[in-house]
Formats: structure tokens, C-alpha cells, sequence
């Protein structure tokens, strides 16, 4: 509680907020939210959404920012290489 939060939806939305509460179904309510937009390009820009009711049925992550680091995919097959 009271942790800046990384959440990713079915759909594939991305937000980071404060978690401020859940309950049994996994519906959360954060603060402090800002949305990742990507365009066509892949660029990423963010947009501040402040207070959000998010239901459960449509998480797919949920992960603590401070302490988490992104890392290569050990199971991603080089190219070039064959079965």
C-alpha cells in the first residue's frame, strides 16, 4: 500500500500510479496515475489521468516500480539461429 505500481491491462494499457487500495477481486483504486501512450512510430509519451478505479478483470500485471528492472528474455530465440 502506498507504493508507486506498474500495470499493464488486457488490451495492452500501461499506467503507474500510487496504490492506495484493492480488495478480493484484484480491483484497485491508485493515484497519481500516468497512462504510457505509444504511437504507430513508437513513441512514448504520458498523460496524467490522477485518480483511477481500476476492475480486476482486466489486469494482466501488476509489479513494484522501485526495485524492478527490465531484462533481456532468456527464452527469445536469436536470429539466425535454427531449431
Amino acid at each position: 500500500m502506498d507504493k508507486r505500481v506498474a500495470v499493464k491491462f488486457n488490451g495492452g494499457r500501461e499506467v503507474t500510479g500510487t496504490l492506495k487500495g484493492y480488495d478480493a477481486l484484484m480491483n484497485l483504486v491508485l493515484d497519481e496515475v500516468q497512462e504510457a501512450v505509444r504511437d504507430d512510430e513508437g513513441n512514448e509519451t504520458t498523460r496524467s489521468l490522477g485518480l483511477v478505479v481500476v476492475r480486476g478483470t482486466l489486469l494482466v500485471v501488476i509489479s513494484p516500480v522501485d526495485g524492478s528492472e527490465v531484462i533481456a528474455n532468456p527464452f527469445l530465440q536469436q536470429e539466425g539461429m535454427e531449431d
